[in-house]
């Protein structure tokens, strides 16, 4: 199949018990890439996505870590699987980012776990400092939201915008309320805190990003193969030096997520394939850019389906 096509890599939100279990059971890449993790991290990730418990799945410094690697999971079956395939654009949502850092060859999976549980753990210490929430707002435009933060006054910030009429807010704990209420008088369709105590993608993860930043100064990163989306630019990135800088500003800016699917639409790509649990980009591409389609690469009989629907193109 010749039709250009991105991977998306999903983040923090899209895992649930039992990822990557399934494919891990019938796909030997997969087994010996959720062993490693485990050897690299020095605890039974594996069990962890698979058997639980939730609430430790659910931890920022677990989840992004088990994101992380079956993303990974799914990307190297792919590869495996249709070769003949290759992306020309990817993209990650936050945390997903460097699951498509390590597909495109700009980051190696030990170097990317490190990081990510580094990043987790810097992001979860510093909500203890300066303890806040999130939540999403539906049914308004992102203009609409900025103007209501703007009346709220400081300590509140758009964190994802993440499609048309979805857009995450994140800030300080009162004028996280205070926004709230805004948000419901300006005519949002709903208004929904999210279970999260960390005020991501905000001036607030200053700490955490200083922090991280250490981490990732000790690891080598090269140029991506294929064209990368960044979260904090929506623009196509390959040279390592400006994914670095990407990276040392991601925690503490918005991630553009919409911005990102329309510039696959202005690129004229036809297909986007997301690898990792669940369906949520999908879901939020759909929403942004309904031209394009999009399939969700999991479960072994998702690469089934692909096959099949190349068959019947071929």
């Amino acid at each position: 199949m010749e039709t250009p096509f991105a991977a998306l890599f999903p983040g923090q939100g899209s895992q649930r018990l039992g990822m990557g279990k399934a494919l891990a059971e019938e796909e030997a890449l997969a087994r010996e890439l959720f062993l490693e993790a485990d050897q690299v991290l020095g605890f039974p990730l594996s069990r962890l996505c698979w058997e639980g418990p939730q609430g430790e799945l659910n931890e920022t410094a677990n989840t992004q870590p088990a994101l992380l690697t079956h993303s990974v999971a799914v990307w190297r079956v792919f590869c495996q699987r249709f070769p003949q395939l290759k992306p020309s654009l990817l993209a990650g949502h936050s945390v997903g980012e460097f699951s498509a850092l390590v597909a495109g060859g700009a980051l190696d999976f030990k170097d990317g776990l490190r990081l990510v549980r580094a990043r987790g753990q810097a992001m979860r210490d510093a909500a203890l400092r300066a303890p806040g929430g999130m939540a999403a707002v539906l049914g308004l435009s992102i203009d609409q939201v900025r103007s209501a933060l703007d009346a709220v006054g400081e300590g509140i910030w758009v964190a994802n915008d993440n499609c048309p009429g979805q857009v995450v807010i994140s800030g300080q704990e009162e004028a996280l309320k205070g926004a709230m209420e805004r948000l419901k008088e300006a005519g949002a369709r709903r208004v929904i805190r999210l279970r999260v105590s960390i005020p991501a993608h905000t001036p607030l993860m200053a700490q955490a990003q200083e922090r991280f930043n250490e981490a990732l100064a000790a690891v080598e990163l090269r140029d991506s193969s294929i064209p990368i989306l960044g979260n904090v630019t929506a623009e196509p990135i390959t040279r390592a030096a400006a994914l670095r800088e990407e990276l040392r500003a991601q925690l503490t800016s918005p991630v553009r997520w919409r911005e990102s699917m329309l510039r696959l639409a202005d690129m004229e790509v036809p297909l986007a394939l997301e690898m990792g649990p669940g369906e949520v980009l999908c879901g939020l591409l759909r929403r942004t850019a309904g031209q394009i389609e999009c399939r969700a690469l999991d479960a072994p009989q998702s690469f089934m389906h692909l096959a099949a629907a190349i068959q019947l193109e071929g």
